[in-house]
This record gives structure tokens, C-alpha cells and sequence, in this order.
């Protein structure tokens, strides 16, 4: 599963929110957004990769999740925010190396052979979100829980994982089959993850001590010994080295993501072109987390995640052919089947801190919309898509905008952008609405607000697809200019 990730420290944002969002790139996958309800929540979970069954604790809470419409191949719930207004987001593919597979093998499942029965596998992002998100009441919660079930379950894939609360955000990697560390970002940062091990920093004594902001499995340090695996040099400990990878399809697919983001948060306190530039799209060594130069907000996070190199000569959507010309992996690749922003706000009731930005299809051509998660139930706009195209639901508009626009994209792109900035303007504005409604303590209109959110969204949608349909059609290749009519 192809994805990229942006996590957002509190004193990084214009407003005091944390936020985590990720582009979940898992082919033409038909998502939905949705909410739990905790009294029908199952006591026994079976993933469908794995075979493996797990007992559930009681008491969950109320979640929201994006799962696949179709679950043949298990939920695949993706990302959410619960009623402790904790979010996660499950998961981001990383990379690893053969040293750190051979000590720790990935848990694969195994059919029946024979009279050899079958043996699970472990558990892998079609589990995470439902095994993890209703049962926490904090990020650190949420790592630990998530860590447990990791050294007991083991996995079978290399991945990470984000939380986050009103006060801090953590990032989860996994380490071959059962190991994982695990990193509190810096208030003051944005964190930038492009299916590559990301961490490239990490305090082992504090993972293993008091824990303040880093926790690990607590083995971590003799696994390391042991399989020799530590690639560092001159006594500073980066986990990237010893667990990521350096490879040359790295360099076209994963670090120019983190190149244009690394650009767009500090285009002033470090040099990203020219010949004597900080890092390039190719450098191994970009960070993992920076100070931006200005505040991050929500639509700042959209425009990473809508990248598809624009400003440069990667751009596939350039005009002249600079000869780099889509050389490089796009962020907003056409494969996205959700993107979302778990925004977790200070200085309102705990009730409504919550707002999940979601954004169907790819992110170049599509709106987030803002909504507010602790809620009993989610407008029909947002969750009920089915497997049939339809126009009465924002994924599949989502999907044909895209369609419609990227073959005519000079002569439609500023009809998406206005459409983008105003879908998040006139978000913006009901939240606000309602957040002063809501002072005096009815949250019963939260489920009202996202009502009329999906409303206006909806018509501007409809009114967007129109305006491309007519662009296109003018542009269409079978156009002749003697009419007929």
C-alpha cells in the first residue's frame, strides 16, 4: 500500500491543532466514511489476510473509520478519530532491509498443507485501526496498545502508524516481524514520511528509561547487537540506517515526495535547488521532521498531498518537455483512494475537537471537506457509496473529476482550484457557525453542521463537474470547426 504521510506537531499550526493525515494509495479501492456504533462492536476480531482471531476488550468507543465498500478482502478502516478525540491513521508502507527480515522474519500466514494445518499470519494494515482506535484514550494509548499487539502477534509487512491527541503526536514503525519504535514528534514540527522508514533520530536510553519521547520493544537494543545490525557512524544512533533502505527505486519513488514537501515547509532556512542545493529529490538524507517556516494548516497539508511536482520540471502536467518531465512519483497519484486529516483542536468543548478532513480520488483533482467526527452518524454524501458509480456521493464525483480533468489540464485546473478553495472556505465558515452554536453546550448540532457541510459540498461538486464536462467536451480530439447545426 502506497501512501504518504504528513503528521503536524500543536505549535506548528496557526490554531494550537495536532494533525495527522495520510493519502491512502491502495489502487481504485471504493472507500466510505463511517462511524461505529460501540454497542455493536464484535468481541472476537478474525482478519481475513491472516486468519488470525483475536479477543476484543469491552467498553470500545466510538470511532470513525474509512473502510473499503468492498470486504472481500477484510475492512481495511484506514484512519479515524474516536470519541476520546484520539486519531489514527493506519498505514504507511515503509521500507526495511534483508538484515533486519533475516533476524526477525515477517509473520506470514501458512495453509493447510498436507496434514500440516494452517498457521496465522500476523496482523497488517487491514487490522490495525479496528484492533487499535476504539480501545485508546491518548496517542501514547495508542502506541503502546498497538506496540503489544505487535510483539505478541507479529506482523507481516514493514509499516507506520500515526496518532494523535490534543497535546501530542506519535509515530509507530515496524521492525521486521515483532519489533517497533516508536517517536513523540516535536511540538513545533511537521513530520514528512514517503513509504520509506522515516525515524532518523531516536533516544534509546529514554525508549528504554522513562520514556518521555520514545518508546521501543523492550529488546530493541540487544536485537540490535545481536544481528549486528548497527550502521551508524560516530556514536548517533539513526534508526533509518539501521532498519530503511537506500535503494535506487527509493530515489525516484520516495524521497522526491519528501523533496517538493521538504520545499514547501522551509523554502527559506534550507536550499532545495540549484547546484548547491541542501538536498535534492535524490538525497538519502532528508529529514524526517522540520521546523516549518511559517504555520501549517489543514489546506497547507491538502497541497502536499495534491503534489504532483508543480513549480518544477518533474511536473508531469508541464507543458514543454524539460526532459524530467514525470520522471518522479507523484503525491497526488491516481491510485489514492482516501486521503485524510485527523485535526484534533485546543480551545474548544472536548465534544467537538475532533474535524476529519476527508478527501476521495486523487488528491490533485479532489476537495477535503471538513467535518466534525464525534458524531452518531455521517451524511449519506460521505458514507454511502457503494461499488456502482454514482454522482449522488462525493467519492465517485471525486473520481470523475479526476478523470474528466487530467487529460485537459491546463484549460481545467483552475476551475479545481477554485472549487478546492472554496469547498474548504465554506467548511470552514459552518464549522465556525456551529462551534459558536454549540457554545452553550447542545452537541447534538454537530451531526446538523456536517449535514449542511455535505449540502453545500455537494453543490459545489455537482456545480464544478459541470463547468469540466463542458471544458472537456469542447476539447474533445473528434471537434471539427465547420458546424453543422
Amino acid at each position: 500500500m502506497a501512501c504518504t504521510t504528513v503528521l503536524v506537531g500543536k505549535n506548528a499550526s496557526p490554531d494550537g491543532s495536532t494533525m495527522i493525515a495520510r493519502t491512502d494509495d491502495g489502487g481504485i479501492d471504493v472507500k466510505k466514511l463511517t462511524v461505529t456504533d460501540p454497542g455493536k462492536y464484535p468481541k472476537k476480531y478474525k482478519s481475513v489476510i491472516s486468519h488470525l482471531e483475536i479477543d476484543l476488550p469491552g467498553d470500545p468507543l466510538r470511532a470513525t473509520f474509512c473502510p473499503s465498500v468492498d470486504r472481500t478482502h477484510g475492512i481495511w478502516a484506514a484512519t479515524g478519530i474516536n470519541s476520546a478525540n484520539v486519531g489514527m491513521t493506519a498505514t504507511e508502507t515503509i521500507t526495511t532491509n534483508p538484515r533486519v527480515v533475516a533476524a526477525d522474519p515477517f509473520v506470514i500466514y501458512r495453509p493447510a498443507a498436507g496434514r500440516k494445518p494452517a498457521v496465522p499470519g500476523g496482523l497488517g494494515e487491514e487490522d490495525f485501526v479496528v484492533l487499535v482506535l476504539p480501545y485508546i484514550k491518548s496517542a501514547r494509548e495508542g502506541v503502546l496498545r498497538l506496540g503489544s499487539l505487535l510483539e505478541k502477534y507479529g506482523t507481516y509487512e514493514s509499516n507506520g502508524i500515526a496518532f494523535n491527541d490534543r497535546d501530542e503526536v506519535w509515530w509507530l514503525e515496524t521492525i521486521g516481524g515483532h519489533h517497533w519504535i516508536a517517536k513523540k514528534l516535536p511540538d513545533d514540527a511537521v513530520a514528512i514520511n514517503p513509504n520509506q522508514f522515516g525515524t532518523d533520530s531516536f533516544d534509546l536510553n529514554d525508549a528504554l528509561g522513562a520514556k518521555k519521547e520514545h518508546l521501543c520493544s523492550s529488546d530493541l537494543r540487544s536485537f540490535i547487537a545481536d544481528n549486528s545490525l548497527d550502521a551508524n557512524d560516530g556514536g548517533r544512533f539513526d534508526p533509518r540506517l539501521v532498519f530503511g533502505s537506500r535503494s535506487d527505486t527509493d530515489r525516484v519513488y520516495n524521497t522526491p515526495r519528501a523533496w517538493f514537501m521538504g520545499r514547501y515547509l522551509t523554502p527559506h532556512s534550507h536550499k532545495w535547488d540549484g547546484p548547491d542545493a541542501e538536498f535534492t529529490p535524490e538525497s538519502d538524507n532528508i529529514p524526517w521532521c522540520l521546523v516549518p517556516d511559517r504555520k501549517i494548516a489543514p489546506e497547507d497539508v491538502k497541497y502536499m498531498l495534491s503534489s504532483h511536482y508543480q513549480g518544477t520540471e518533474y511536473d508531469p502536467y508541464i507543458s514543454r518537455d524539460t526532459g524530467k518531465r514525470g520522471m518522479y512519483r507523484s503525491i497526488g497519484i491516481n491510485r489514492t483512494g482516501v486521503t485524510s486529516i485527523c485535526q484534533i483542536r485546543n480551545g474548544v468543548p472536548d465534544a467537538i475537537r475532533g474535524i476529519e478532513w476527508i478527501c476521495f480520488g486523487p488528491t490533485t483533482f479532489s476537495a477535503a471537506v471538513p467535518v466534525y467526527s464525534n458524531v452518531g452518524r455521517i451524511p449519506d454524501y460521505l458514507s454511502g457509496v457503494m461499488s456502482e458509480v454514482s454522482t449522488d456521493n462525493l467519492y465517485w464525483n471525486s473520481r470523475l473529476l479526476a478523470v474528466i480533468c487530467d487529460p485537459h489540464f491546463p484549460d481545467t485546473i483552475q476551475q479545481i482550484d477554485r472549487y478546492i478553495g472554496a469547498v474548504a472556505a465554506e467548511g470552514r465558515r459552518i464549522i465556525r457557525e456551529y462551534d459558536e452554536k454549540m457554545a452553550d453546550g447542545d452537541f447534538s448540532l454537530a451531526e446538523a453542521a456536517n449535514d449542511e457541510i455535505c449540502s453545500a459540498v455537494k453543490k459545489l461538486t455537482a456545480d464544478t463537474l459541470a463547468k469540466t464536462l463542458r471544458t472537456a467536451t469542447v476539447k474533445m480530439k473528434n471537434a471539427y470547426n465547420l458546424a453543422d447545426n
